[in-house]
């Protein structure tokens, strides 16, 4: 089976330098998605609707922690480290669900972070999640 980045699962094994194992993307600077779901509830109240959030297709779904800014740092998700490289910018698609969407998420980092795995583990859903000093 092919982890993609709409599959809804309760743990994925992380490998450093690739990525999600299973997932269609694989190596380079982009090897893991992430989106803030406080950030996306705001978004559904701005916007007047309530999509799921797999919308997004983003990897991963962190809560209480702000991606904003966070270019080079180091999340921590449980075990798992993730260098932040970027803002990841909303696509077409967005609007396909959703006409106004993409603008709305043009804000404040509303489309998430990517960044690259730093090293092999086990992320889990209720893993602690934080930047390392």
């Amino acid at each position: 089976m092919k982890l993609g980045p709409m599959d809804k699962v309760d743990e994925a094994q992380v490998i450093a330098g690739r990525g999600i194992v299973g997932n269609a993307d694989q190596g380079g600077r982009r090897q893991v998605t992430i989106i803030e779901q406080e950030r996306w509830e705001q978004l559904m109240r701005q916007l007047g609707t309530s999509l799921p959030a797999s919308v997004r297709r983003a990897n991963l779904m962190i809560g209480g922690i702000s991606l904003i800014g966070s270019r080079g740092r180091i999340l921590r998700i449980g075990e798992c480290q993730i260098r932040i490289f970027g803002e990841t910018k909303p696509c077409e698609r967005m609007d396909e669900a959703y006409l106004g969407l993409r603008e709305a998420m043009v804000k404040d980092w509303g489309g998430g972070a990517f960044g690259e795995v730093i090293n092999d583990c086990q992320i889990r859903v209720g893993d602690q999640v934080f930047w390392e000093k």
